[in-house]
């Protein structure tokens, strides 16, 4: 089963210095109908202006990814962790028994992240935060593993869960397998999925299938988040 969910259908609020959508029911934003998806509890598509960001808050049993698409997020926590994140890279911060952190775009442009929140399989676990810098170089015949919970990818989370991310130059095919169901996001460009069309910003959500067929109608950049329907403890 396919569901697509345009980018002009998400969720949206402007704070001047912050432009989100959601994908997902998220403070303000509140749809009986878009809690979820499986584990996946969090989407934000986030346009932080030049100079600002998110203060100093809490978080506590929540894996929180953060996918930076345009410019560079910096990250403070009250562990002490500092790092910057650059367009292309991402970030997980593992919440546990409790962190305070704040998330800032110190360049002189506009940063756009995927923000997004994963129910952990495992409660009260002491927090962590890790970054990594991964290559830049067009998807070949498979998608690049970011996140997991399996120790496979170069960041990992608290839930059996899996991130890929996609650079397809125009014209380029391939069909990526499914574990569990999944979660498309397109960052730039415009894909062909499975018959459907999908422009930057949109997502489509796949449950019962094992793999999914796509081709890059532009240069696109996409994200493919694999979770489970349920967390299990």
């Amino acid at each position: 089963m396919i569901t697509q969910y345009p980018y002009a259908n998400l969720g949206h609020v402007n704070h001047g210095w912050l432009d989100a959508r959601h994908h997902f029911s998220f403070a303000n934003y509140q749809n009986p109908e878009r809690q979820q998806f499986g584990v996946l509890r969090v989407i934000n598509d986030d346009v932080i202006k030049a100079g600002t960001g998110f203060d100093t808050h809490p978080h506590r049993n929540m894996e929180i990814i953060t996918y930076v698409r345009q410019g560079a997020i910096t990250h403070r926590d009250s562990n002490g962790n500092v790092g910057r994140t650059v367009a292309g890279d991402a970030q997980v911060m593992s919440a546990g028994t409790g962190v305070s952190h704040s998330e800032f775009n110190l360049e002189n442009e506009d940063t756009n992240i995927f923000q997004i929140w994963i129910e952990p399989n495992q409660l009260e676990v002491k927090p962590r935060w890790d970054s990594h810098e991964f290559p830049k170089t067009p998807t070949g015949d498979e998608l690049m593993l970011l996140v997991s919970g399996d120790g496979d990818a170069p960041l990992s989370i608290y839930q059996n869960a899996f991130i890929y991310a996609g650079h397809l130059v125009e014209g380029t095919e391939l069909t990526h397998p499914i574990k569990h169901q999944a979660y498309v996001l397109v960052s730039e460009g415009s894909l062909e999925l499975e018959g459907h069309l999908l422009n930057k910003g949109d997502a489509l959500e796949v449950a019962e299938l094992s793999s999914i067929n796509m081709k890059a109608l532009t240069d696109t950049k996409l994200l493919v988040i694999d979770v489970p329907q349920n967390t299990t403890m």
